[in-house]
């Protein structure tokens, strides 16, 4: 709900680093795996109550996030593989952070996590199944013209979910509650997501259909 809002005001902030990764001849692939790497640090730390140290490294995972989608921009490399790579490691950086608190507090954390970790692919299948049928029948995406591959807007997107992240490491004795209240949101993201994306495509199809009818005529 809010990444649109929000990209605007943090390119800015990333450019010089872009500029300065660029010039040491850095690729955008690379930023990707390193904030994935580095950024899984934060699991053992959770489980470990280590919660200053796992909030900065969820954080650091967050800047590469926003730091490889503009380093290939500026290098005008973006890509498909690219795209593939940086949302794959996104989805299983965004399932680590709760299984790490299920893992660090069993008895207390383990249902709200599991819990969250269901409806995350829930929001997680319906974000990319959508794309792949944008991608066949050339659906524009007007909010996010930059993206590799169609993004689906949502209550619960990027913004919101690492905003809930630093929370848990904030208040970790909340986390039942705020997974609870999170899970609810992503549940609403997911029923807007495939109603509306159904409609979509159900729209799409007719219309190409009706093309092709008078087409043929």
């Amino acid at each position: 709900m809010l990444d649109a809002k929000v990209t605007p005001f943090i390119k800015p902030l990333l450019r010089p680093i872009v500029v300065g990764l660029d010039k040491r001849g850095i690729t955008p692939n690379h930023v990707t795996l390193a904030g994935f790497i580095v950024g899984l640090i934060a699991v053992p730390l959770i489980i470990l109550n280590w919660w200053l140290g796992a909030l900065g490294f969820i954080i650091f995972n967050r800047v590469c996030d926003g730091i490889d989608g503009e380093l290939a921009r500026y290098q005008k490399s973006s890509s498909s593989a690219g795209g593939y790579l940086d949302i794959c490691l996104d989805f299983l950086f965004y399932a680590s952070i709760p299984l790490a608190f299920g893992i660090a507090n069993p008895s207390e954390w383990g249902i709200p996590a599991v819990v969250l970790l269901a409806t995350f692919i829930g929001t997680g299948s319906s974000f990319l199944a959508f794309a792949v049928a944008a991608e066949k029948f050339n659906i524009d995406r007007p909010q996010f013209a930059n993206k590799s591959f169609y993004y689906m807007q949502g209550l619960t997107e990027g913004t919101e979910t690492i905003a809930v992240f630093l929370a848990f490491c904030i208040w970790p004795n909340h986390f039942p509650i705020m997974a609870y209240c999170f899970a609810a949101a992503c549940l609403v993201t997911i029923v807007t997501r495939v109603s509306g994306g159904f409609a979509t495509l159900k729209r799409v199809e007719q219309s190409n259909a009706s093309s092709q009818k008078s087409n043929q005529l």
